[in-house]
């Protein structure tokens, strides 16, 4: 993830788990037959690694595959004015023991979707790698066309 921009900073892997702490909403990222696909999920960190719960269905059939997985989650930090993103790869599995199931299930796991969700999997990490960097000002994208009134199109 390297930038000739000074102003982006590349994460300490202890920062990034940090970011991660903060968020729950982030994107999977998965080979579907011969293309990749991406799903919204919610997800917690769990002892370095992270849970998320889902029915059974091609995100979780992706993921449990022999391909590797990616997860990307995004944040805004307002006070600095700077967004982050932290990329986490690596494989997932299913969590089946009852010892695992049982502190899994304490986790604040909640879908945004009703039904079962009786499939709870671990992302299991071989590489983390995050950056933070400031928001320019959206003014900085203005040109003399911008305000510039459209004709409707037909």
């Amino acid at each position: 993830m390297g930038s000739d921009d000074p102003s982006v900073k590349e994460l300490a892997v202890n920062e990034s788990w940090a970011l991660l702490r903060t968020e729950e909403i982030g994107r999977l990222a998965v080979w579907v037959d011969d293309h990749p696909d991406i799903f919204p999920l919610n997800y917690a960190v769990d002892h370095g690694t992270i849970v998320f719960r889902s029915a059974r269905g091609t995100k979780v059939s992706a993921a449990l595959s022999d391909a590797r997985v990616a997860l990307e989650v995004d944040g805004y930090l307002p006070e600095s004015h700077e967004a982050w993103s932290v990329v986490i790869k690596g494989r997932a599995e299913g969590i089946r023991e009852i010892g695992d199931l049982v502190d899994t299930v304490d986790l604040p796991l909640s879908p945004w979707q009703p039904g079962a969700k009786n499939s709870f999997i671990r992302l299991v990490p071989t590489l983390v790698t995050g950056r933070r960097f400031p928001v320019a000002d959206p003014e900085a994208w203005q040109t003399p066309f911008s305000n510039v009134r459209r004709s409707p199109s037909e």
